[in-house]
């Protein structure tokens, strides 16, 4: 558990100067998970290279970093709850550069491959306890400024991954991409040990309540089934993938009995059914999918219908992260002073708006109408995601905050690989073609048309969800003031 509680009390200044060292260093936390999921695709034409093999194989690079965030995260933050945050967050930190370093160094694929899901699993810690952390810390009415500073470091991590990794390959070699991290590790390290608070001591070992292992393992089962159901194939409903999506299904029935019966769960049921959490983890994963739908269709768009070569996809595909970089902390701002639910329901607003403007702006604009669409659709999205964290995480208590900010971070992983599963095969089908790299121009802007109109759909599903949470609460004491009138 932790604290920010110190004896003797700090004074403002010493205070503000640990808030702000303590900000920076969970900021560089979230800045290098995110940074490790983005960094490693650039190079996996020279991986293939280096080790002699197929693009399937050196896929796993990826994959294993990804697949090792999502099954885990949850029960990270569990732990972190259990056995205290700030332990556990620096040895995410430490296991993340000492993972990297192994990268860096590793001589065959397969050990590549393992380094990558240890750098994943500390990865896990530094995503999960971040978010909580910043409930820890600071208080309510600062919480949003610092939810939009985390979003923009995750922004930031997420774009620089390929432009810095294409230069580092060009400049030193693949082996630079991980050992980049090494550096930047220790001062994140450095930051968390010096600024973050204590963990609270219980008064007896016997306190601690216990770590769910069977919830962990079925719950990573579950997880690990259906995000590679939804990875292999690009979106195509094979065998393979028809068995895993049951063996989720099946999975997930199983974890809900063990966790009904478990004596300490990993999750505990009765949390889904607060209505601020339910509502906030499927927003954030329908809103995830829709932002995943401009990275998949957006290059294939830009590259086919608009005929731009390579150098303007990536300078045209640059302006989402650049405006996410900008608006991010003014985004947490407004949260403050809006509040967490005028600000989602605004947020999504935007986003309706950015979505509808995809379907009709470039095709009649150009490249000028899809960065101005881009350009709208972006900042909500910010202001949706600040917002939405602080809804969920400013009122969740001290002893399940690192599970809570697990299960945030996890809907936001579920919204990005169905996103790029299910709207890239919407896409496909939309354009009328197997193959959209080969597609007619016309077909392609046809596609993204109606890919984008699908996604209006669901930024409105969302906003509906949003605005009836908004709304029944004031309803109700609406119709109590009245009942108790005479």
């Amino acid at each position: 558990m932790t604290s920010a509680a110190h004896d003797p009390v700090p004074q403002p200044a010493e205070r503000a100067s640990t808030f702000r060292g303590a900000l920076a260093g969970l900021s560089l936390s979230m800045l290098l998970s995110s940074l490790g999921t983005s960094v490693a695709n650039v190079g996996l034409p020279t991986l293939a290279q280096a080790f002699d093999a197929s693009f399937q194989q050196v896929q796993w690079v990826v994959l294993a970093y990804l697949l090792t965030i999502t099954t885990l995260i949850v029960s990270v933050g569990r732990l972190g709850d259990i056995a205290g945050r700030r332990r556990l967050l620096l040895a995410g930190i430490t296991l993340f550069t000492v993972a990297s370093i192994a990268c860096g160094i590793a001589p065959t694929l397969g050990i590549l491959i393992a380094a990558r899901a240890a750098q994943g699993l500390g990865a896990a810690a530094m995503m999960a306890l971040t978010m909580a952390f910043v409930a820890d810390i600071f208080p309510k009415t600062r919480t949003g400024a610092a939810m939009g500073l985390l979003g923009t470091m995750s922004a930031i991590g997420t774009a620089l991954g390929p432009s810095l990794g294409g230069l580092l390959i060009a400049g030193a070699g693949w082996r630079a991409i991980f050992l980049i991290n090494v550096p930047l590790g220790l001062l994140a390290l450095l930051l968390a040990f010096r600024y973050l608070p204590a963990d609270l001591r219980r008064e007896r070992p016997d306190q601690r309540p216990g770590f769910d292992v069977s919830g962990t393992l079925l719950l990573a089962l579950v997880l690990a089934a259906y995000a590679l159901a939804m990875t292999i194939g690009r979106g195509s409903l094979g065998p393979v993938n028809a068995a895993l999506l049951l063996l989720a299904a099946v999975g997930a029935g199983l974890f809900v009995l063990v966790e009904a019966k478990a004596a300490s769960p990993l999750i505990r049921l009765s949390m889904l059914r607060n209505p601020a959490l339910s509502t906030g983890l499927i927003t954030s994963a329908l809103v995830s999918a829709v932002m995943m739908s401009t990275l998949v269709v957006g290059p294939f768009y830009l590259s086919r219908s608009l005929g731009l070569d390579a150098a303007f996809v990536g300078l045209v595909m640059s302006i989402g992260p650049i405006v996410s970089t900008f608006s991010g902390v003014p985004a947490g701002r407004l949260v403050d002073r809006l509040g967490a639910g005028t600000a989602v329901v605004t947020g999504l607003v935007g986003m309706v708006a950015g979505s509808f403007a995809l379907t009709l702006l470039p095709g009649t604009f150009g490249v000028g109408g899809y960065v101005a669409a881009i350009a709208v659709l972006t900042p909500g999205y910010q202001l949706f995601q600040a917002a939405n964290n602080t809804a969920i995480m400013v009122d969740v208590g001290a002893q399940q905050r690192g599970v809570v900010s697990g299960l945030v971070n996890l809907s936001r992983n579920l919204g990005l690989i169905t996103g790029a599963s299910l709207m890239g095969a919407v896409f496909a089908m939309a354009s009328g073609t197997g193959d959209v790299a080969t597609a007619p121009p016309q077909a392609v802007a046809a596609g993204m048309s109606f890919t984008f109109a699908i996604a209006v759909g669901m930024i409105a599903v969302a906003l509906a969800i949003a605005a009836i949470h908004q709304a029944v609460p004031a309803v109700r004491n609406l119709l109590t003031r009245s009942s108790r009138e005479p």
